[in-house]
């Protein structure tokens, strides 16, 4: 479908609810035979990379499952360099750079309001940021960048736009208005690190590893602070979403400096940006 006219009629139904019920179905067992036929489809279609894969597509019993996949201990081996910051998702580095002014460029003209897209935290005014989309073929868990201590998390409910670039160019400050997850880390020599998850149409669902946590159930916007803080290592799973989606990484000032090219191809592990200092 025309990624216009796929907007066009997206705004016109409950995105919400039509991605909800989508979610239901997509883990009814209402029938094995059924979900294989899809899965298989689905593989093929999106060309799906089933070698780094747990398992076989035959070896989940419903799409929700497939989409969720593990993949082998050793497909994404993580960079231990002491400098590095590695990639949080399988992913498209669609922008990258500095926060100027509480905008975030997202090229094309196109600026984010960065307060709009965490709820309102000065602290990422000046940062660095990067964007990265996971398209449908990709691996749907997301992973932290970094060792640390998760501190908290806000929830921040909205819409269900699709976040294809199309619709990222079509729709003012698409990530800000579409359901977040706002992850909140702590390093000692990064500072703040925040990792923001992004739902998106078809998402039903985002769900944490840290605690227990299911977006898009009718609760509210709100915020959860932990105590104890909970230790993290680099690598470790963070939480899934049930299909593609986008992940924007922030930065304090002057932490980072990026390694990466717009438009480039990332895997979880792979280093996308060295300490400074």
């Amino acid at each position: 479908m025309h990624d216009g006219l796929a907007i066009s009629l997206l705004s016109v139904v409950p995105r919400r609810t039509a991605s909800r019920v989508q979610g239901i179905l997509s883990r009814l067992g209402v029938s094995k035979a059924l979900h294989q036929a899809v899965i298989r489809w689905y593989v093929r279609y999106y060309g799906v990379d089933t070698d780094v894969m747990e398992g076989s597509p035959q070896d989940y019993p419903t799409l929700a499952e497939f989409f969720t996949r593990a993949l082998k201990p050793d497909a994404r081996p993580i960079d231990t360099a002491p400098d590095a910051v590695v990639s949080p998702a399988d992913a498209r580095a669609s922008s990258f750079g500095r926060v100027a002014d509480g905008k975030l460029p997202l090229g094309a003209g196109m600026d984010l309001d960065i307060q709009r897209l965490v709820g309102g935290d000065p602290a990422w005014n000046q940062g660095h940021y990067a964007v990265l989309y996971l398209s449908p073929r990709d691996y749907h868990r997301v992973h932290h960048s970094t060792e640390g201590q998760i501190v908290g998390y806000r929830y921040l409910p909205g819409h269900l736009w699709p976040v294809f670039p199309s619709a990222v160019r079509r729709i003012r400050d698409l990530f800000a208005v579409n359901e977040r997850l706002v992850v909140e880390t702590r390093d000692q020599q990064l500072g703040r690190v925040a990792t923001v998850l992004v739902g998106a149409y078809g998402v039903g669902r985002m769900t944490t590893a840290f605690c227990d946590l299911v977006t898009n159930a009718g609760q509210g916007a709100h915020s959860r602070s932990f105590e104890p803080v909970i230790p993290v290592a680099r690598g470790d799973e963070l939480g899934r979403f049930n299909m593609g989606s986008t992940v924007v990484l922030l930065f304090e000032p002057g932490k980072v400096t990026w390694e990466l090219e717009r438009d480039s191809m990332v895997r979880v592990g792979q280093p996308i940006a060295r300490r400074l200092g």
